[in-house]
């Protein structure tokens, strides 16, 4: 393949790859990636990278040229075909003779996106290792040879393991909204095996995304999950984004069970049987989660949003949890310490079993906090990250704590807010949370005040309260 040496440096995000599909990723891309990794891996003494796409209109052309290029690096591929994200790390974190892996994905994103999440030893590619990985793709120099290329089918060993692992009671029914995303199959299937009674919702594999965007961090794509779930009086509604690896739950009535309470109900669990454990959670959660590990004696740990930031800060504290806001769960505790939408959903379920309680009793046994959603605020891709800086020299909190370990988290005795430069798109990410409806507002307002003095250009944009 006459392979192209100008790559876009944009795509090379913070914890994955992901542009445009067509224009910024194509398939010159997808080979000299693949050529790039093969190369990487053989280095590290990997002779065999796991290969698994999702269900977007280019992943399976592009897996095609990125497994042409693994080859042509005389390194070998092994297959997987179109499966869930949590699936390549599950076949990663399994393998005996390789826990390598790439994963064509743009996860949340709108269809027009595609790109790859990379696993080399066990570990995510991310920061500076892509922006090493983009210099390698641009000039070499790359092994070469001629490797293997074989197909494996481990959807049944994931379900199995599963199936072996979590008890469940009963016949719960349940609403599994797959968003035309890779679990579209998966996901009902497994809960069946698990003795759930299951609703699929848009679970037709389509790569046009055509009911809602496959991002259930977004409340107005839970619209329809809450509306079947009532309509069908189910015990919980599932919501999981176009790769798999993240979830959000519907009560019975309705309500939106946000990541980081269900990892406080997760942490409660598996606490009780491990005390002393580490829980690591994102700049965006709960400070209620905080509290809720402290008084169970556990290590709350806040780090940065991202699936590769908090699989990162797992494996180097030993945390046997971790969650963020954004619907990504790493449990350790019985598993494998990845992202998994899919069982995390189960776990939860297994709560509900052993407690014999519904989501709506647990999620009123937690802490009550007034909270905004993530409030998406568009922001210059270029600009974004300037704004922070900005923010950080000039802006007065008054007698606010400011934590900056992923842009500024405002801490005041009776809330806080966050806002950070999204690594995932053209946008500044906000939240609020406080004791109550004027306190929120009231921080609310002075941030907002401070981002405005620092850039007059951005926009305010409508927001609810959850």
């Amino acid at each position: 393949m006459q392979v192209s040496t100008d790559f876009p440096r944009q795509v090379f995000r913070a914890y994955d790859i992901r542009g445009i599909a067509g224009s910024e990723i194509n398939e010159p891309f997808a080979y000299q990636l693949g050529r790039a990794l093969g190369t990487l891996a053989q280095h590290t003494g990997e002779e065999i990278l796991l290969v698994g796409r999702d269900g977007r209109n280019s992943s399976e052309l592009l897996s095609n040229c990125l497994v042409e290029g693994i080859l042509d690096s005389g390194c070998n591929a092994v297959n997987l075909g179109l499966v869930p994200s949590p699936l390549l790390y599950y076949a990663c974190a399994k393998g005996k003779n390789t826990s390598s892996g790439v994963m064509v994905t743009a996860s949340h994103n709108p269809a027009e996106y595609n790109g790859f999440k990379i696993v080399l030893k066990g570990r995510p590619l991310a920061e500076d290792k892509l922006q090493r990985l983009h210099q390698l793709m641009q000039k070499g120099p790359f092994k070469s040879g001629q490797g293997s290329n074989r197909e494996q089918d481990i959807k049944e060993n994931y379900i199995d393991e599963i199936f072996n692992d979590v008890a469940l009671a009963g016949q719960p029914h349940l609403v599994v909204d797959a968003g035309n995303g890779a679990t579209s199959v998966l996901a009902p299937r497994l809960f069946e095996q698990l003795g759930c009674a299951v609703t699929p919702l848009f679970c037709e594999i389509d790569g046009n995304f055509p009911n809602h965007a496959p991002d259930p961090s977004r409340p107005e794509n839970l619209k329809a999950l809450i509306e079947k779930v009532a309509e069908t009086g189910a015990d919980l509604g599932v919501a999981l984004d176009g790769d798999g690896d993240r979830v959000t739950l519907i009560s019975a009535s309705g309500r939106i069970a946000w990541a980081d309470q269900l990892v406080m109900l997760l942490a409660r669990d598996i606490l009780a049987r491990n005390p002393g454990e580490g829980i690591v959670f994102d700049v965006k959660s709960s400070r209620a989660l905080g509290q809720l590990v402290n008084q169970y004696g556990g290590r709350p740990i806040m780090w940065k949003t991202g699936h590769a930031p908090m699989k990162t800060k797992m494996l180097e504290t030993g945390a046997i949890l971790g969650g963020e806001l954004s619907g990504h769960i790493f449990i350790k505790d019985r598993w494998f310490g990845f992202d998994d939408g899919i069982y995390a959903a189960a776990r939860v379920l297994e709560i509900m079993a052993l407690r014999e309680q519904s989501l709506d009793e647990l999620l009123d046994s937690l802490p009550q906090m007034i909270s905004t959603p993530e409030i998406l605020l568009p922001a210059d891709e270029k600009e974004k990250f300037a704004i922070i800086e900005k923010l950080k020299k000039q802006a007065d909190f008054g007698d606010a704590d400011i934590n900056t370990i992923d842009g500024l988290r405002i801490e005041y005795s009776d809330g806080w807010g966050l806002v950070r430069a999204s690594n995932t798109g053209a946008a500044l990410t906000l939240r609020f949370e406080a004791d109550s409806d004027e306190a929120l507002e009231r921080i609310r307002q002075q941030v907002m005040a401070q981002l405005k003095k620092v850039d007059p250009k951005l926009t305010v944009p409508d927001w609810q309260l959850v």
